[in-house]
């Protein structure tokens, strides 16, 4: 275990697995209200005119790699900047799931035609991912949560910035380059994410986790 603390500090346990709970109940249980459901398709004149790009499918697949990294150097950085991104983040994730049970979306994937490697992977988050609950993007939401963070913390330096910043680019072009997403899924992506820090901020909601640091404290200490 104290390998696992030099990585991350105990302090950001709790608030992190709080947001991978707060997302598969979002995403996939979201989904148990929205079966049946009529679908939309959002999607716009500019979705229209991005080609479908299989190579693209690799920054789609690392966003999970700059999501881990984004929140180890996020829990590393101190309690309160944690506490506070965390929160911002699932904020950001409940108005997702309102998102998807009250405006349930799909898109139309191509037929994918080629036999190459990028072709294969596309094919098979095609296979693993089903295509709804699609505004907000998740995808591009984590990335973005995952820049804006690094904006607040004071232990890096700007590579990491730019390069977070980077990263997230790269992967809203992903979402809409394979056809998992569409433009208007990815604009909401970055709205709900800045409403979520602005909030966050503005009511001082970090301390939530204060205060439940402070109760398991005294629980721990108790026993």
């Amino acid at each position: 275990m104290q390998k696992i603390y030099r990585i991350l500090p105990l302090y950001a346990f709790v608030p992190i697995i709080v947001c991978l709970f707060t997302n598969v109940i979002t995403y996939f249980g979201t989904r148990i209200f929205t079966m049946g459901m009529y679908h939309y398709d959002l999607s716009i004149w500019l979705d229209d005119m991005i080609p479908f790009t299989p190579f693209m499918i690799i920054f789609y697949i690392l966003a999970y790699v700059s999501w881990i990294v984004g929140f180890i150097i996020i829990g590393r950085e101190s309690r309160k900047v944690c506490y506070e991104v965390c929160v911002a983040e699932q904020i950001a994730k409940l108005m997702c799931m309102v998102a998807f049970i009250v405006i349930p979306c799909t898109i139309v994937r191509p037929e994918i035609t080629g036999d190459g490697v990028f072709e294969w992977l596309t094919g098979l988050i095609y296979r693993m991912d089903s295509p709804d609950n699609l505004l907000p993007s998740i995808h591009c939401l984590e990335n973005w949560i995952c820049f804006r963070g690094a904006m607040k913390c004071k232990k890096v330096g700007t590579g990491y910035r730019v390069i977070m910043f980077i990263s997230a680019i790269l992967v809203f072009a992903s979402t809409l380059m394979v056809k998992q997403h569409v433009f208007l899924d990815v604009l909401t992506a970055i709205i709900v994410v800045e409403t979520g820090l602005f909030a966050a901020k503005k009511f001082d909601l970090g301390r939530i986790y204060f205060i439940i640091e402070k109760k398991l404290s005294g629980i721990l200490t108790k026993k």
